[in-house]
């Protein structure tokens, strides 16, 4: 079975580091051109360099911030000149919040949404009118395990992947005449560079390496992931070997999550 994108144009949020860079690179090999939507400009530009000259495909970056609603409709429009059209939308931007549910203040109820949950949704809001004409298109939406199992202290973040879960199975249900396959990827412990900032942050007097394989120990696998194996999966669905599979939510977490 051969994965492949080739004259396909994704847009990926969240793509300049970990599993979105891994999605962005392993999209490219695949043959695709991609569309890379995040935050930070002087990151953004030296990722996309430096994938485009790994892959020998075009990857170009537009930055912004997914919580903007503004900033969502100006990066779509501009990949649209650039690349002529969006096939496959991977929503990946958002980082891990979560804390005691009394603490969470209204503002950061309302970020973590903005960022999460209004962000795929502004952007499937664009992109499907395109995939309809076209008759193909897939969008993929990044969560977490905790979607299906949430945990105590996992608000807001957990609630909002829940909703993005919801999201998932709408709008497959709704596009599938379409062609439009809507999936969601749910994430275990996956080596990124979030997990690397908390290490730093968090002054282990161990190495990284260690600290990997200690994480491991508690895991099913007795491994933790790598963003590679994440980004095979997403690969999978974004191209015509996942022709038959929309409206799911596949567990990448090597067994962590108690829910099928």
């Amino acid at each position: 079975m051969h994965c492949r994108m080739d004259g396909r144009v994704a847009l990926v949020t969240g793509g300049s580091r970990g599993i979105g860079r891994a999605i962005v690179e392993t999209f490219a090999r695949a043959g695709a051109e991609v569309a890379v939507f995040a935050r930070r400009p002087d990151v953004l530009e030296q990722s996309c360099k430096e994938m485009a000259e790994a892959t020998g495909k075009r990857i170009l970056g537009y930055a912004g911030d997914v919580g903007k609603a503004a900033d969502c409709n100006a990066a779509f429009a501009k990949a649209v000149v650039d690349f002529g059209r969006i096939d496959v939308l991977v929503n990946n931007a958002g980082q891990h919040i979560r804390g005691p549910f009394l603490e969470n203040t209204d503002e950061l109820w309302q970020q973590d949404f903005d960022n999460k949950v209004m962000a795929a949704i502004r952007l499937a809001r664009l992109a499907i009118p395109g995939m309809q004409q076209r008759k193909w298109g897939r969008i993929l939406n990044v969560l977490s395990y905790p979607a299906k199992a949430p945990q105590a202290g996992g608000s807001p973040t957990q609630v909002q992947r829940a909703t993005g879960m919801a999201l998932t199975k709408v709008l497959a249900s709704e596009f599938a005449p379409d062609n439009i396959l809507v999936n969601a990827l749910l994430t275990g412990n996956i080596v990124t560079d979030q997990i690397a900032g908390r290490y730093q942050r968090a002054n282990m007097d161990i190495s990284f390496e260690q600290h990997v394989a200690n994480t491991g120990k508690a895991l099913p696998m007795r491994r933790m992931g790598t963003t590679q194996e994440y980004a095979n999966m997403a690969c999978f669905l974004a191209s015509d070997a996942g022709s038959y599979i929309t409206g799911t939510a596949i567990n990448v977490d090597g067994g962590s999550c108690p829910v099928v």
